[in-house]
């Protein structure tokens, strides 16, 4: 690389959601230590549970200077996991007990840095923060609330949810572990502004915007070489777990007011909120037009994608958002929320950012964004195109390595220096 071993670091990551070829957190966790293993020496702690899928991938393709610990908790501890909010319990206590793992490796590795990866929650505690190292937590997220004027339209499930979900945040800042993990954070990455003044009033010194979403050479070039399909009918689609917060019922009411004869909306997923969406779509009276898919595997997903013209996603509070990224990596406008995550992946040149007030007004714009991408082909075709490049620009996982590798090497030798060894 030409920078000298004094670049090279032995970096101890905490990913306790890692596996290969997956998106959302487990796509996070393998893709960050796999790219950041081309800097550093990179030693990861994850579940013992991802063994199978990691060592599956490592026999087909070696990778070095990356180096698996795999740590969980005694069995009798797995009746935690049962259902969502047990896995928050199980993942509390796996942090702590990593904290052992981590401090036996110190003493016989003598790491230079660590780093918590996943889970990307901002009001959950790093344990291994309080090691005497330099720490860097993040990229981290949730700091995202759906906008009251939402949460009327909200099954009685959802506003159960949205409820505990603030009680869950309330007591997270108030966690005395939570808040020494911000203190001792070196460095804080966040992935939207929204986190960032969680994080901020959590004390932490060094706290910058940086996304969680990525995609790989691999999946962009696989992205955009797959088969163009002859679309006739224009075809706008949701993707993701049907919740409520996902916005579907937003994306299927602006569909109905826009009245496109000639176009058809597709659904992929399966959650809770089906039933209430599918009795909407009668209530509507869209229900010749609308076709929900259920949950597909990743390749009949993106098959499905990439058979459409648009990708409708009207998220409330996503950090992330992979599927915009993939969408625009196969050619196809967004229409979304200016809100959490797809905010700050898509721009006026690649789809249309709708602002979100109250529901009424978001079905609106939406609906005025089907109707002037339907009407207008060409305009379809430029935001598609902007869209692959700016996932080319911004969104690969190797640039966004560099960015990191960057802030390492500031974290451990100081400001600047990153700078300074390129020069």
């Amino acid at each position: 690389m030409g920078e000298g071993n004094i670049s090279r670091l032995k970096v101890l990551i905490s990913a306790y959601a890692c596996e290969p070829n997956k998106g959302s957190e487990p796509g996070v966790g393998w893709n960050m230590a796999r790219e950041m293993a081309k800097y550093h020496d990179i030693w990861i702690i994850t579940r013992a549970n991802n063994r199978s899928a990691i060592e599956a991938e490592l026999s087909c393709e070696h990778i070095s200077n990356l180096t698996f610990v795999y740590y969980d908790l005694p069995r009798w501890t797995m009746w935690w996991k049962l259902g969502e909010r047990g896995v928050q319990v199980y993942y509390y206590l796996w942090q702590i007990g990593i904290y052992l793992v981590a401090k036996r490796l110190h003493r016989k590795i003598n790491f230079d840095l660590l780093h918590h990866v996943t889970f990307v929650k901002y009001w959950s505690p790093s344990f291994i923060s309080l090691l005497p190292l330099p720490f860097i937590w993040g990229p981290v997220g949730g700091g995202e609330s759906a906008p009251k004027a939402f949460c009327l339209d909200f099954s009685l499930r959802g506003k159960m949810y949205e409820i505990v979900r603030i009680i869950a945040r309330w007591l997270g800042m108030h966690d005395p572990f939570v808040r020494l993990t911000a203190k001792r954070s070196s460095k804080a990455l966040v992935s939207t502004k929204e986190t960032a003044l969680q994080v901020r009033s959590l004390k932490t010194q060094d706290v910058e915007i940086f996304g969680q979403t990525g995609l790989s050479q691999a999946d962009i070039k696989r992205l955009s070489n797959f088969p163009i399909f002859n679309i006739k009918t224009i075809r706008l689609i949701s993707i993701g777990r049907l919740l409520h917060w996902k916005g579907f019922h937003l994306g299927l009411r602006a569909f109905a007011h826009a009245n496109l004869p000639n176009a058809e909306y597709w659904i992929v997923g399966d959650g809770p909120e089906r039933q209430h969406l599918e009795t909407l779509v009668k209530k509507l009276n869209i229900a010749k037009y609308v076709q929900f898919w259920g949950k597909l595997s990743r390749k009949n997903t993106l098959e499905k994608l990439a058979k459409s013209s648009v990708l409708v996603h009207p998220s409330l509070h996503d950090s992330g958002g992979w599927v915009c990224l993939e969408a625009m990596a196969l050619g196809k406008p967004v229409i979304c929320l200016d809100l959490g995550g797809p905010a700050t992946q898509v721009t006026n040149r690649e789809g249309f950012k709708i602002l979100a007030s109250n529901p009424d007004q978001a079905v609106y714009d939406i609906a005025e964004a089907m109707k002037r991408l339907v009407s207008d082909k060409e305009l379809m075709f430029q935001m598609g195109r902007a869209g692959q490049m700016r996932v080319r620009q911004h969104f690969t996982w190797d640039k966004k390595v560099q960015s990191l590798n960057n802030f390492y090497l500031d974290v451990v030798y100081g400001k600047g220096h990153a700078e300074s060894i390129k020069q």
